[in-house]
């Protein structure tokens, strides 16, 4: 195996390696990257066995076939170091050791062989939808907030994706809740398509979320009786699926909210932001005094201290006292695209729904606190 390589390319499939690799395995060839040269290409493969990455590099020099595995996060340190756009030129000794010269560098990486390395049946029978790559990352974006870290619930660490239809019309429907707080978004399909729902595990809506956001190439989704796969240029990400029955979420969106405020997204955040840097832990939730044209929003903190700030909004009912996590608020907040939040209440302990006025097919619910 022998072989040169632009060291930027490589860094950048590495860059999305070091994510997927697992940092303490109890399988020492899980904590190394696949390098194969075969048919005037290198591919990269890596995998903590429930992802795997796959990247295939076209712009290779290629000398000698072959394979071998390595330490995905020596290599990427020494990557990061080699300064930008030098030549990588990687020959194979012996079986477990693998040459690395560039410029005036010299490395000698421990290798192990690939017969060690997990080998994957990849046959996808389920049906390819092929979608806008930021539109889809917006769809994560906004749900992903809602995620819960509850392991006991494991079917609620993911976003469920599955199809919905309204007026009509075909989405492609995601959906996240941590029994606090819910988000969904839909993203409208022009294509006749019919996929299983399934639950995306939150580690590999992360590794997409990284993948989309560097790169503009249309995404290809399939998705098999346990796993989903996902083709992004080069790359693939496939991954497993919860299993487990996601809650019929629709029961817990409030429709009969009659309280409507209006108030803007950027002074509402800034606002929580000021008064709960009184909170250290940010536990004790920000209490909203709602009135007719402005709220008064105010922390009190037994350990550090209380703050109070009012700021303008229009509000369309009887006066109202209601508290929240602040950071709920902030996340949900921050990923509404219109200038303003749209919150509809019932009273002070019944779900809240917020809406975007530039995005009809994304909202959210927020259970208030007890304080």
């Amino acid at each position: 195996m022998h072989f040169a390589v632009k060291r930027d390319i490589l860094l950048k499939s590495l860059h999305f390696v070091q994510g997927v690799i697992e940092k303490r395995n109890t399988l020492p060839i899980l904590s190394n990257v696949l390098l194969q040269l075969k048919d005037k290409k290198l591919l990269i493969v890596a995998t903590d066995l429930d992802i795997i990455f796959y990247d295939v590099i076209s712009d290779v020099k290629i000398i000698n076939e072959g394979s071998t595995t390595t330490s995905a996060a020596i290599l990427y340190d020494i990557l990061r170091k080699i300064s930008s756009n030098s030549e990588l030129i990687f020959q194979l000794k012996t079986e477990n050791k693998l040459s690395l010269k560039s410029d005036n560098s010299d490395f000698n990486l421990l290798c192990l062989p690939t017969d060690n390395f997990p080998t994957f049946d990849n046959n996808f029978d389920g049906q390819q939808m092929t979608l806008n790559s930021q539109k889809f990352l917006n769809l994560l974006n906004k749900t992903k907030i809602s995620i819960s870290n509850d392991d006991t619930r494991h079917y609620l660490n993911g976003i469920f994706l599955h199809l919905t239809e309204g007026q009509g019309r075909v989405f492609l429907t995601a959906v996240a809740t941590d029994s606090h707080r819910l988000s969904s978004s839909s993203i409208e399909l022009e294509n006749e398509n019919n996929i299983n729902p399934v639950i995306l595990p939150k580690k590999a809506v992360f590794q997409l979320c990284t993948l989309l956001a560097d790169n503009k190439d249309k995404l290809e989704l399939q998705i098999s009786e346990n796993k989903i796969k996902f083709n992004i240029g080069n790359i693939s990400l496939i991954s497993k699926v919860i299993d487990g029955k996601f809650p019929d979420y629709k029961k817990v969106v409030p429709i009969n909210n009659d309280k409507k405020l209006t108030v803007s997204s950027k002074d509402f955040i800034n606002s929580i932001e000021r008064v709960a840097s009184v909170s250290l832990d940010r536990k004790e939730g920000v209490k909203l005094n709602i009135n007719k044209d402005s709220i008064q929003l105010s922390v009190n903190s037994a350990n550090s201290g209380e703050g109070n700030e009012k700021i303008k909004a229009e509000y369309s009912g009887e006066s109202l006292n209601i508290s929240f996590n602040s950071k709920y608020l902030i996340d949900i907040a921050s990923e509404v695209e219109d200038k303003n939040l749209c919150i509809s209440f019932k009273d002070s302990i019944s779900p809240v729904l917020i809406e975007d006025n530039l995005d009809k097919n994304s909202y959210f619910v927020i259970m208030p606190m007890k304080i």
